[in-house]
């Protein structure tokens, strides 16, 4: 269970927590006018949400005055955009999306994970990751191959039967 998940927030809900922590790293205030711009939503359906929000516990927010987090929801918050970076290296880092078909995926992605798969999805852009100087492992590469071209490449080939040697001992 993730930390929105205990309150049963919807994607929606996370799309306004995520877009206030942003406003707020970039504008000290976050304002009702703000977040409508960022969103690309009327004020009023900011302030909807924004009582849904409040109601949760996670933003303090009078009429007509800034928006700030509660511990709770700057926690929530975080979580929501973990999640979304996580997403973004898998994507642009590891299987070379293009950065802005990219950025719509994690957006998406980041609301139908379990906390499971979220685990394992770090440890494995973790894993790739800490190949020395930064290198491009060469499974991975023989993936890019793979990928281009339907075929993998020979050297993959015989990594393919030695993880299978392995396997059946």
């Amino acid at each position: 269970m993730t930390e929105s998940d205990q309150f049963d927030l919807s994607p929606h809900m996370e799309n306004y927590l995520k877009s206030i922590a942003l406003l707020a790293k970039k504008n000290k205030v976050v304002r009702v006018k703000d977040i409508s711009e960022d969103l690309q939503v009327s004020t009023p359906s900011v302030s909807s949400a924004l009582d849904v929000l409040t109601e949760a516990g996670l933003v303090e927010h009078e009429k007509y005055s800034y928006v700030d987090f509660t511990e709770q929801g700057q926690q929530v918050a975080n979580s929501i955009q973990k999640r979304y970076e996580l997403f973004l290296e898998l994507l642009i880092d590891i299987l070379k999306i293009d950065p802005q078909i990219a950025e719509q995926d994690a957006c998406e992605l980041e609301h139908a994970v379990s906390k499971e798969t979220l685990e394992k999805l770090g440890s494995f852009v973790e894993f790739v990751k800490s190949c020395p100087n930064s290198a491009r492992p060469h499974w991975l590469q023989g993936f890019d191959h793979y990928y281009k071209t339907g075929k993998r490449p020979p050297e993959i080939l015989e990594d393919c039967k030695f993880s299978q040697d392995i396997e059946s001992s």
